[in-house]
């Protein structure tokens, strides 16, 4: 789902308030990267421009448990568990869902380029008009019956993944006055167990929201930006059927993909 703001004032904002705020941390961070400050290749949890950033991480020290014993209680899964029909989003239904069809594709890595195979991925979106299917998304655009938007794939031996499914649009959301998303795709990782999972978002090349989007631009470094966009790849389209992205997952070293962090 979509991050919806709680803060009810919040929204008064402009977007040109909100841009400055943005231009103002990230010329900050760019003097404090020049005269030898960390690279910051993560989100910076608490971002004044994503109005209620601070009320969506963890604010006090977590509570270390024992792997093990998770795991006793935790879900289990298996090749035979995930159906490799769950990696096309367009066919969960009677008929065809409306929107762009692409197959998005490409590796899951660790920072030495070796595959991580076996690992089970799962995404989630809007459809083509920038709706989700939830409670809380009530903005009038319309739903698809056709689409639910969620699915799930485990990478090969070669750590490859695949997904054929609708290219998300932008949504409305409530951080400030006239705020739209870029549209993007949610990406969760489960490492080799369910304690040790990841979240990042996939986005679009091109997008002309990028700029305007303050939980993207909450990475302020542009390099590390940059890796959570995907590439369009036209070996991947297919005659009168698909448009393809290919989008490498790094999990490890200075070339890795953002991912949601439960802690600075």
């Amino acid at each position: 789902m979509g991050q919806m703001n709680t803060n009810p004032d919040a929204a008064v904002a402009s977007q040109e308030e909100i841009s400055a705020e943005i231009s103002a941390l990230h010329q900050e961070y760019e003097r404090s990267k020049s005269q030898g400050g960390a690279e910051e290749t993560n989100v910076r949890l608490n971002f004044p421009p994503y109005r209620s950033s601070l009320l969506r991480h963890p604010t006090k020290s977590l509570h270390h448990a024992d792997p093990e014993e998770i795991e006793l209680h935790s879900p289990a899964f298996g090749d035979r568990d995930v159906s490799p029909l769950e990696a096309d989003l367009t066919i969960q239904h009677g008929g065809e869902p409306i929107g762009e069809r692409i197959v998005v594709v490409g590796r899951v890595i660790d920072a030495d380029g070796h595959p991580v195979p076996h690992q089970l991925v799962e995404v989630w979106q809007a459809n083509a008009a920038g709706r989700y299917i939830h409670k809380r998304d009530q903005h009038p655009a319309p739903i698809d019956p056709n689409f639910t938007g969620v699915g799930r794939i485990l990478t090969n031996a070669n750590g490859e993944y695949s997904f054929t499914t609708i290219k998300p649009a932008p949504y409305p959301w409530k951080n400030h006055h006239n705020a739209w998303r870029s549209a993007h795709i949610h990406f969760s990782l489960f490492g080799t167990a369910f304690t040790q999972r990841i979240v990042t978002q996939m986005y679009f090349p091109g997008d002309p929201l990028f700029d305007l989007d303050p939980i993207y631009q909450s990475i302020t470094d542009p390099a590390a930006r940059d890796r959570l966009v995907a590439q369009y790849d036209h070996t991947v389209s297919q005659h009168e059927w698909n448009t393809g992205y290919r989008w490498d997952i790094v999990l490890s070293g200075t070339n890795r993909t953002w991912t949601e962090q439960e802690e600075q």
